[in-house]
């Protein structure tokens, strides 16, 4: 009798109904993104493993690369991220590439991690990348491509969220916490807040040093039960008066997303600002990240991801 052989676990199968979804999901993030001018590149899928370890974090090189050796002994990766690859390219042509650069694209990769619903070891991810530029239009920009694309595929404001993340609000209110030496271990610790059990997260915490008053200020930090330092009105009026100019320029009707989807929801506001999100603040350089945005009901597929590089 033969053996049945299965998938390699974690790797995604797709059917042409499946097929025809991620193609539909991919026509209209291309059209999202074309619209504001961003041009579709790729990187490799199969990289050293060296050029994470000198541009990610140690858990990503260590516990969720697939790694493996070639036939000449260098140690091979199928690519978990895509920010090192762009990196290299950009920095290749440094002298030729006109700024500012609107790169975009859209596929797959892999991290070793337990499968789970809604995550997969295998994931597709949509990435939206405007480097050589240091300005909070860019963080509205690409905001504004991410709304775009929900609105193209008929998602309302009522069904969507925008959160906004700032690398240095995140660095001032751990260290405010007594755990400026910790920063990294803390970042991850918030990281993994979904993937874990309320207790094990806890304990987690408690493993790397972080004391139970500790723990309660990062709670209260995430839970957005007060208004943090550094966010306030000036920050909210900034991303708002944005947006009209936004709207005009583009022809696409940014507002509702922007101004229903964030500024007037009290779940998602603060009484003076914008609610900050800590998720994905360790692989945040500076300024401002316009992060994605929340599905109601069971993920199409893994969050597109938007950022902003200054090299």
């Amino acid at each position: 009798m033969k053996t049945k052989i299965g998938s390699v676990k974690g790797a995604r199968e797709f059917y042409p109904e499946m097929m025809a979804l991620r193609n539909w999901l991919y026509t209209n993030m291309r059209a999202a993104s074309q619209r504001f001018g961003y041009q579709e590149w790729d990187g490799p899928f199969l990289e050293t493993i060296d050029l994470y370890a000198a541009k990610s974090g140690e858990e990503l090189v260590k516990e969720q690369a697939f790694v493996f050796p070639d036939r000449g002994g260098d140690l091979i990766t199928l690519r978990p991220e895509l920010t090192p690859s762009l990196a290299r390219m950009v920095a290749a042509r440094q002298g030729q590439l006109p700024r500012p650069i609107r790169w975009w694209s859209f596929g797959p990769f892999w991290r070793y991690e337990r499968p789970q619903k809604g995550r997969s070891r295998e994931f597709f991810q949509w990435n939206v990348d405007l480097l050589g530029v240091d300005s909070p239009t860019a963080d509205a920009e690409l905001a504004a491509v991410s709304a775009t694309f929900f609105q193209l595929i008929g998602l309302t404001p009522g069904e969507v969220k925008i959160q906004f993340n700032n690398r240095r609000l995140m660095d001032a209110e751990v260290s405010a916490l007594g755990l400026a030496e910790k920063k990294k271990d803390v970042f991850r610790l918030i990281d993994r807040r979904d993937k874990m059990t309320p207790e094990a997260w806890d304990k987690y915490a408690g493993d790397m040093g972080v004391s139970p008053e500790q723990l309660t200020g990062i709670k209260t930090l995430l839970a957005g039960m007060y208004a943090p330092r550094n966010m306030g009105p000036d920050f909210a009026r900034q991303f708002d008066g944005l947006y009209p100019q936004l709207q005009k320029k583009y022809q696409v009707p940014l507002y509702p997303f922007f101004l229903d989807g964030v500024v007037n929801h009290p779940e998602l506001t603060l009484p003076d600002g914008l609610h900050p999100t800590a998720k994905g603040v360790d692989r945040i350089v500076r300024g401002i990240l316009p992060l994605v945005m929340t599905w109601i009901g069971p993920p199409l597929s893994s969050p597109s991801s938007s950022s902003k590089k200054t090299p």
